[in-house]
């Protein structure tokens, strides 16, 4: 597993969205911010603790997390360009996050898709002898 790709990734993300969550200004209410506090903080947290456990199936976990995170990342990016007048204030993090995102899905497929094989035999079976009839 690409364990320190991913660790890295995951702080990266970590970072980029809690450094967005503390700048914004409060315009969301209570209940949201709870739901973004627990997706954009305390789950990248739990997937880094298991990809550091070396648990094959995080990597999956760690798929499905960049895969719902890209997709709030491209419709906020998408909200911003046709309906906000401040396109500087939350345009830039939500690139810099997708594209950590899409890195999280290339490096947690390919960790997932990766499957070690065994040794190589060191040299060829010898032929069976011929039957004697």
């Amino acid at each position: 597993m690409k364990r320190t790709a991913l660790l890295n990734l995951l702080i990266g993300t970590l970072v980029v969205e809690a450094g967005f969550f503390l700048v914004d200004n409060g315009t969301s209410t209570k209940p949201g911010m709870a739901w973004r506090i627990g997706f954009f903080i305390i789950v990248p947290l739990a997937v880094a603790v298991l990809i550091w456990l070396e648990l094959r199936w995080a990597a999956m976990a760690c798929v499905f997390y960049a895969t719902v995170g890209l997709a709030l990342d491209v419709a906020t990016i998408i909200q911003v360009l046709t309906k906000d007048s401040e396109v500087g204030v939350s345009f830039i993090p939500n690139i810099i996050g997708g594209l950590f995102n899409f890195f999280l899905i290339v490096f947690g497929g390919r960790s997932f898709l990766d499957v070690g094989q065994g040794p190589t035999p060191l040299e060829s079976r010898p032929p069976n002898p011929p039957s004697p009839s």
